[in-house]
């Protein structure tokens, strides 16, 4: 389990990243600078440019 995945506060515990929506919990999306992909099936969604 990474540190920065996850933060606890309190008594709860609170996801800083999203899970692969293909590979479901447990499988987190890697942040990039335009977008954030799974390693795990390729799944990407690119980033609003604003």
């Amino acid at each position: 389990m990474k540190k920065d995945h996850y933060k606890i506060e309190g008594d709860k515990i609170v996801r800083n990243r999203q899970f692969c929506p293909k590979c479901g919990a447990g499988v987190f999306l890697a942040e990039h600078k335009d977008r954030v992909s799974c390693g795990k099936c390729g799944y990407t969604e690119f980033k609003d440019k604003k």
